[in-house]
């Protein structure tokens, strides 16, 4: 009797890695291909800018000190007040100078007086060796004290403006409008010229902002002809967020690198009626150009960043996924501008990101459908 014909364990095992493999070949082609929302890589009128990060300076900040020596007398203004060019901020002990203007004065009279004897007797002198009564020594003689008297005069007159002008610097103005700070000394204090400031004025209208930029980027508008009238707008956003009102124009780009931070220090002027700007003050500078240019742009949304920088992931026309790295620019609005790997009208993923890799085939449905 024959037993039925059985198949080996091996043939069993092989027939069934083939029934799988068959099995999961079918189920792969029958899945289908993932559904990702996508975009077109479009061209667009934008307007360059950057930001940084400026500080707040005075265009002029003056130290009044004193000139001559004296007690302070008066003070004529209130601290933290704004003054205005040619206000009277001091006055100075004038009693010693009053009385070296006097004695300046009566100087003068006297070196005049003596002035006026001496060219009357040159006169007579003169008119008497016409007649060759007197010795031509003894008109020599009058001509050297004539001179000698003019000399006197000439001294006094100097002495007497020295002593009006220490007269003048014991009443101290502002040089200029501005805000003035604190005063260090009280009344009856004594100071001199090398007594420390007698106050500091500063002037806030208008005021600058500095801003320190990065040498490769000024290198770069140096090859397209930089200059302080460059064709750029600064702007200001303070640090509670809100813009500034007014917007600046840059009106200095210094000549040398600062060592530390390899960066140029470039400086804007604004207006500041209101005083809202204050020296010492951070803030955000935004640097607009004033003319637009096209530029290729794609939502910030579908650009990534790894260890080799950005890149983002374009479908072809086969609708299968490509890693490409890009160059970006500046960011726009919710766009970020491409400087370098893509075309215009390529398609890139927009959402669906993680459901994908590379080389694999997806269903692209266009943003908006």
């Amino acid at each position: 009797m024959k037993l039925p014909h059985t198949k080996t364990p091996a043939l069993i095992l092989a027939s069934t890695i083939l029934l799988g493999a068959q099995l999961a070949s079918a189920q792969d082609s029958s899945t289908p291909a993932p559904s990702v929302i996508v975009t077109t890589v479009q061209e667009q009128d934008v307007t360059p800018e950057l930001t940084f990060v400026g500080r707040v300076e005075a265009v002029n900040t003056v130290d009044l000190r004193a000139r001559v020596e004296g007690f302070v007398e008066e003070r004529h203004f209130k601290e933290g007040a704004n003054i205005q060019k040619g206000d009277l901020l001091y006055i100075l002990e004038k009693a010693p100078y009053q009385i070296a203007v006097e004695q300046a004065k009566a100087d003068l009279a006297g070196a005049t007086a003596t002035l006026k004897n001496a060219r009357s007797d040159l006169k007579r002198k003169k008119d008497l060796r016409k007649k060759k009564v007197v010795s031509e020594a003894s008109l020599d003689t009058s001509e050297a004290s004539e001179s000698s008297a003019l000399a006197a005069v000439m001294q006094a007159k100097a002495a007497l403006r020295r002593a009006e002008l220490d007269l003048s610097y014991t009443e101290i103005h502002s040089p200029l409008d501005g805000q003035i700070s604190r005063s260090r000394y009280s009344v009856g204090n004594l100071v001199n010229s090398s007594s420390d400031p007698l106050a500091t004025i500063t002037s806030l209208d208008p005021i600058y902002v500095t801003v320190p930029v990065s040498d490769k980027l000024i290198l770069e508008e140096r090859r397209k002809g930089l200059s302080s009238e460059a064709p750029v707008i600064p702007s200001l956003v303070l640090s509670d967020g809100k813009p500034y009102e007014s917007e600046g124009r840059f009106d200095f780009i210094n000549t040398e690198v600062n060592q530390s931070t390899n960066s140029i220090i470039t400086r804007a002027i604004f207006p500041n009626p209101k005083h809202i700007l204050v020296p010492g003050q951070f803030v955000n500078v935004t640097v607009r150009s004033k003319k637009t240019q096209s530029e290729l742009v794609i939502p910030q949304a579908s650009v990534q960043k790894d260890q080799q920088g950005y890149f983002t992931l374009v479908i072809d026309r086969s609708n299968k996924v490509e890693i490409r790295r890009v160059q970006v620019g500046e960011r726009v609005d919710t766009n970020w501008i491409i400087k370098d790997g893509l075309l215009k009208g390529e398609r890139i993923i927009l959402q669906g990101i993680q459901k994908v890799k590379p080389d694999m085939i997806v269903n692209p449905v266009e943003e908006g459908a």
